[in-house]
C-alpha cells in the first residue's frame, strides 16, 4: 500500500464532498427569493448535503462520500403581501426555507475544508518528489 496516494486518494475525496456541498449550498441561495409558481403552492425547499465513508479499493484507505442529499422540513419564511401572485387566500407568500446567514457559513466552511485538502494534496506531491530526490 503507498502511503502517498492513500493520502492523494484521501484528499481528492474530500475535495469532491466539498465541492459537491458548495454546489449545494449555491443552489439554496440562488433561490432563496423564489416562490411557488401558483397561489398557495410551496416554494423551494431548502437542501442539506450529509457525508458518510466509504472505502477506496485501490489503496485500502477510508475516503469521504456524499452519503445524501435531503430536503430541509422547516417551515417555510411567510410574508403578508396580498398584492403577489403566490400569495394564498389570506394574502400570506411562503418564501424558501433558506437562511442566507446560514448558506453563507456552510459555504465558508465548505471553502475551508476545501482548502485543507488542496494544502494536503500539495504536501503529499512535496514529499513524493523528496522520496524521488532521495532516491536518484
Amino acid at each position: 500500500m503507498d502511503s502517498l496516494k492513500s493520502i492523494s486518494t484521501i484528499a481528492a475525496s474530500g475535495m469532491r464532498a466539498q465541492s459537491e456541498r458548495l454546489r449545494v449550498v449555491s443552489e439554496n441561495v440562488a433561490n432563496s427569493n423564489t416562490t411557488a409558481d401558483m397561489p398557495g403552492g410551496d416554494p423551494y425547499r431548502r437542501k442539506v448535503i450529509s457525508f458518510g465513508t466509504g472505502f477506496d479499493e485501490a489503496t485500502g484507505a477510508a475516503i469521504v462520500q456524499v452519503s445524501d442529499i435531503d430536503r430541509d422540513m422547516s417551515n417555510f419564511r411567510l410574508l403578508f403581501d396580498p398584492s403577489h401572485p403566490s400569495a394564498d387566500e389570506n394574502g400570506y407568500v411562503k418564501l424558501p426555507n433558506v437562511n442566507p446567514l446560514i448558506e453563507m457559513s456552510n459555504m465558508r466552511e465548505a471553502a475551508r475544508s476545501y482548502e485543507a485538502n488542496l494544502s494536503m494534496l500539495e504536501n503529499a506531491k512535496q514529499m513524493r518528489q523528496l522520496l524521488i530526490d532521495l532516491l536518484q
